[in-house]
This record gives C-alpha cells, structure tokens and sequence, in this order.
C-alpha cells in the first residue's frame, strides 16, 4: 500500500488497484484505475457497490445551485441594505439640515470660530484630491499621452514635489507622528496598569466595607439626616420616575427630605412638575419644590440656590440624583454607612446602570465606554488613591465637606469635577461602590450624545486652566499633586483627544501623500485593537462590537478635539450648556403601574406615584410638535474627513499598504455613516 497525497491512498482489491479516499473508518470512494464510466465504493470486508458518474454529477449540480441561492440571497440582502443606506442618504441630503447652519449654532457663539477647524479640514481635503489626481495621472503615465514636450515637464514637477516632500515635509511630519505615537503608547500603558489593578481586586476580593445601622427605623436613631436634590430643566419625559423613586427610598420619613429643583422655562412642565410634588405631599413625603426664574449657572447654580435654605444646615448628608436617575429603595442604606466613622469620607458614589444600553448601535457603544469607566478607572482610583471625579449624580456628599471646598461654582460646565476637585485638594476622601447601581438612560440620538461629550471635554480644560495655580499651592502630598496634573488633566483629558483626532485623522491620510513619513502597521491596527480589547473587558457581551468601537471612537475624536481646544483657550463654545435629551424609556408602561398601583396604608405612599393630568399632556404634546420637530442633520466636519480618509485610502493602493488601506477605507466609512447621522435614533 502506498499513500498518495492528502487522505487519499493506492490500494490493491482482488487484483484491481484502486484509490481510496480514507475519511471513514467503514466506507471510501474508491475508482477503479482505467474505467471512466464505473465507480465503486469500496468496504473493509470486500464487498462492492456501484453508483453511477451521473448520479455525482447531479449531487455537484445541486451543491452548486444551494450555494448560488445562498449567494443571490446574500446579494439581496447587502442590495436591500443598499437601497436603504441610499434612500437615507438621500433623505439627508434633501432636507439640507446640516450643523453647519446658522440657524443650528447655539445663542452665543460665534459662527466664525465654529467654523475654523472645519475650514482647514474642508483646504486639506481639496488639497488631498488634487495630490490623488496627480499621483494617479503619474502612476499610470497619463501625461505621455500629451503632445510636445508636456510629459517632460510634468516629470520634472513630479521630481521636484518628492524633493520638497522628502526635504521639507516629511521631517516634521515624522516627528509629529513619532511624538502622537509615544503620547499614544504612554496612555496605552496607562489602560493596561488601571486593568491590571481592576484584576488585583477582583483576585483580592477588595471592596470598600461599611458600618451596619441599627435596625430603628421608627426612632430613626442612627439614622443621620439627609438631603435629596433632584436638579431638572425641560425635562417632562423622566421627571415622575425620578420623584417616585427618591420618595420611595427606605429610610425615615423624618430623617429626610427630598428638593425638586426646577430650572424648567417651559410652563407647562412646571406646572405637570409641580403637580406631581403636591400630590406627592398629600401621600405623606416630604418633598418641596423650587423654581428660579433667572436661570444663572445652570445646574451649578441651581444646586448653589437650593443649599442656601436655610433648613438646609440641619442635614448631615446630601444625595443628588438627576432627573432620569431611578434610584433602588435601599440606596441611601448601603451608601450612607460607609460614613461612619470614616470622618475623612466626604463622597459615595455609586455605579450608573442603563434601561437603554440595547436600544441602539449608539448606546451599545456608549454602554463599553461607560462600563470601562465605571468598574476600571473609579473602582481603581476609589481603592488605590482615594480620589475619583464626581459623576455629578447617583452620588452622596458630605454637607461639610461640600461647604469646606467652597461649595458648588459656575465657573465650568463640569461643575461635578470642579467640587471633586477642590474637596479633593482640601483632604477629603471618596469612595465609589461598584456594587450598588442606580438606573438611568443614555442618549440615544447622536445629536444629543455629540453636546453631551462636547461639554464633558471642554469643561476639564476650563477646570486645569483655573485649578492648576490651587494645586500646586495645595497641602496634598507630590504624589497627588502629579495624579492630579499629569494623569487625571493632562493624559485622560488633553493628550487623549490630542493623539487621538491628530494620528488617526490627519498624520495618517498625510502619510499616504508623503510616503517618506511612515506609520507602522502596528500602531495603525495592532494597538488600537488592543486597547479596545481592554476597553471592552468590563462588558463582555459587547464583544461582537469590538470593530464598530475602535472606529466609532477614533470618529469621535474631532468632537472631543474640538471641545478640548475650545476649553483650553475659552472659546466661546467652551460656555455652551446643554440639557442631555431624555427618551423616557424608562419610564414608559409608567402609567399604567401607577393606575393599578395601591396605597400603602403603613407610609401613605403610592409605590408608582401619581397619575398626571393625560388630557393636558396630550393637548401639550401636540402643541409642542407644531412647533418644534425632531430632524436627523448631516455634519459637516464628519463628512469632510470621511472624504478625506476614502481618498487617502484610494492613494494608498499606489503604495500597496494594505493594512493601511483597509483602516483607511473603514474608517472613512465609519466618519460618513456618522456624518450622515445614520448611527443613533432615526427619525422618519
């Protein structure tokens, strides 16, 4: 017997020779040497049985035509999402909303700063196109098609532009790049050791640990006082939620007393606002309801206007949760002991849950980072330094830690970070439970999402512009002060959006047209993936969306870039504050819970809350639709680079750099789905 190739081998039946294909222990296709129309199928014990070459053709013919149907419906389908994509596409481009309009820019900023980062986008990318157009007509040698002399002189243009680009431009763009490529790496290691702690307390089991209460709630002995904020603005979708579950949390009814915080300018949600609080007090809670008619300072301002009652002194503690946060009824009992006596304690936070992670591709996104932040950076910073920004709710202050920092200041739009900053420069220590979470929505229009990450970028510049002088004058120790300035502002704040839109938005496409100045495949793909390896570690369900991640970040970067400039240098922009958009999704069904709910005749509470005036809301409702709609809008800046990236990547074939090419193209992909709003909540 002599082995052949692959599983097939020559055997000898009754004299024949014959190949055998060994794939079953029992069967094998055998054909008989010299026989064209017979084949055999060959046993271990010698027995034989003939089937017919027509037979085998006719099962080839059906395994093609399986595969050609699998094939057409493939077709369909990518067709169908076509045909879709494009209708959308045209929708878009007919409605002729764009960000860019004048219309659409925020009261108070100016159109020409807006503008500027657009225009030099808009002039690198004309100038990309015409280096695409030159390159192709010199790379196919289109110019000798020419009469006279003219593909002498277009070679000679073409020396002296590689001599210019090898000389002059490629030097400096080396540098950039090696200098966005270092910046790049340092805060690579930077997730890899905040991982590595996250791994040393899950291994250890650390957790921050409390001092029980005493089971007295009926003297409330042991049960300090405490202050419920629930600052809002506009926002009818999420306001009873937020009310019924803070009136509902188990804890003393004389022990603490909730403050809904109204900054709304719209009158009749004051009016469904203040309703639902009276009928709230005729349950029996303990709920009062502001209303500022200036509104100066935004939240800041309303929670500085709020802690000035003159009540408020005899709370120990104070709780603020925003308005579309649902807290759990025992919040404030696995908060509020870890306290006691920790007199060093001046704030517990606890984690952010999300009712509508799956709504959308854009809150599955936004789930990862948000996970990250959460179980990675403040657990570990809770644990390892005792310091952490405040998230501005779901979160428990000490009222003598909020006056001793100076209390609550509208000099940013993070007026969270601002006191976690100075409490934190004046000794205090925070904690943050990873354990106890608090129910809210995340945004799920891109629109929305866009000014909510423009303010959080653009404020912790402001705050390092005016906090930089108190830190270094601070009592803390060098340590803190370097977490502070260089890890907490510098690295996670500035150098990340820097790197981030600088590398993979311009560097990049600018090393296609200067192939002297390179970028290796390896900071291109490889540790970009790695890092959205880690990044998605804390959500592990998410990891099917570990490509679309990579690539919606890096299309963020010119939002985030834009707001870190516009903070750093106090554009106008930098002022711009703007409620996040609710949805309601949590509270929808809310309605009907609340007309089945029953009194409970122990608290004289409604476990659901209250049922609103319907008739009134839907009379409002559709006075507020002829007046204002909701539109998808194309943005402008998102779709200049998706341009450019396509076309550097269409120059990139010239060179054959395939990783770059294929980043390149998905990439720019990414930035045009974007550009066109077709991420995030769709409106027909």
């Amino acid at each position: 017997m002599a082995p052949l190739f692959g599983w097939w081998q020559r055997e000898t039946h009754r004299g024949t020779p014959v190949i055998v294909k060994m794939e079953n222990p029992n069967w094998s296709i055998a054909e008989i040497e010299g026989e064209e129309d017979e084949e055999e199928l060959v046993t271990r014990d010698g027995s034989f049985s003939s089937r017919s070459r027509k037979k085998n053709a006719k099962q080839i013919t059906w395994v093609l035509l399986l595969k050609a149907h699998r094939a057409a419906g493939c077709l369909t389908g990518l067709a169908s999402a076509m045909v879709s994509l494009g209708s959308a596409v045209k929708r878009r481009v007919r409605s002729g909303r764009s960000d860019a309009d004048p219309a659409l820019v925020p009261r108070g900023e100016n159109q020409v700063v807006r503008s500027r980062i657009y225009g030099c986008i808009k002039a690198f990318l004309v100038l990309s196109m015409l280096l695409l157009f030159f390159e192709v007509a010199y790379y196919f040698n289109l110019w000798r098609l020419g009469m006279g002399g003219v593909h002498v002189l277009m070679d000679q243009v073409h020396e002296g532009w590689q001599r210019l680009r090898a000389e002059y431009i490629a030097p400096p763009l080396q540098f950039l790049s090696d200098a966005c490529t270092v910046m790049f790496l340092i805060q690579t290691m930077d997730r890899v050791l905040l991982c590595l702690g996250c791994l040393w307390i899950k291994l250890k089991g650390i957790k921050p640990v409390a001092k029980a209460l005493e089971k007295d709630p009926e003297s409330g002995s042991d049960y300090p006082m405490v202050l419920v904020q629930i600052p809002m603005c506009n926002e009818r979708e999420v306001y009873q939620q937020s009310i019924a579950a803070c009136c509902n949390l188990d804890w003393p009814k004389s022990n603490f007393l909730v403050q809904v915080l109204d900054d709304s300018d719209d009158p009749t949600t004051q009016t469904l606002i203040r309703e639902e609080v009276e009928k709230w007090q005729k349950n029996g809670a303990r709920i009062v309801y502001r209303h500022r008619v200036i509104r100066e300072g935004y939240k800041a301002g309303n929670l500085k206007s709020a802690m000035s009652c003159s009540y408020v002194k005899d709370y120990e503690f104070v709780a603020i949760f925003d308005a579309d946060f649902q807290p759990m009824p025992d919040f404030l009992k696995r908060t509020v002991p870890h306290f006691k006596g920790n007199d060093e304690v001046g704030l517990v936070q606890a984690r952010w849950s999300f009712v509508n992670k799956d709504e959308n591709l854009l809150t599955r996104l936004q789930n990862i980072n948000l996970c990250f932040h959460f179980e990675v950076e403040q657990q570990v910073n809770s644990i390892f330094i005792n310091f952490f920004g405040f998230n501005g709710t779901a979160g428990v202050w000490r009222r003598k830690a909020l006056e001793e920092s100076g209390g609550w200041m509208e000099r940013t739009t993070v007026e969270d970070m601002d006191i976690a900053v100075r409490a934190h420069l004046h000794g205090w220590k925070f904690v943050f439970l990873n354990d106890v979470e608090c129910q809210c929505e995340l945004p799920e229009s891109y629109e929305a999402y866009r000014k909510q990450q423009h303010r959080w970028h653009s404020g912790p510049m402001q705050l390092f512009r005016l906090c930089l002088p108190d830190i270094i004058k601070s009592k803390i120790g060098v340590g803190k002060k370097a977490n502070l300035i260089f890890l907490f502002f510098l690295l996670r704040k500035l150098i990340l959006p820097f790197y981030s839109f600088t590398l993979f938005c311009i560097i990049l496409p600018m090393t296609m047209f200067v192939p002297e100045a390179e970028l290796p495949a390896w900071v291109v793909c490889y540790v970009p993936a790695f890092t959205s390896l880690l990044n998605i570690l804390p959500a592990p369900g998410s990891f099917p969306f570990i490509i679309p991640y990579l690539l919606f970040e890096n299309t963020m970067s010119v939002t985030k870039f834009n707001a870190m400039i516009s903070g750093l240098f106090q554009l106008p922009s930098a002022h711009e504050w703007v409620v996040t958009k609710k949805s309601g999704r949590s509270s929808e069904g809310d309605l009907v819970s609340f007309a089945l709910s029953k009194k409970d005749d122990s608290t004289g509470l409604r476990v659901g809350g209250s049922v609103p005036n319907l008739n009134e809301l839907v009379k409002e409702e559709k006075n507020t639709n002829k007046k204002k709609k909701k539109h998808n809008r194309i943005y402008s800046k998102e779709l200049a680079l998706a341009f450019l990236l396509l076309t550097a990547a269409a120059r990139s074939l010239l060179s054959k750099q395939g990783i770059h090419f294929y980043f390149l193209l998905f990439q720019g992909i990414s930035f045009l789905l974007v550009g066109l709003d077709l991420i995030g909540e769709q409106v027909s």
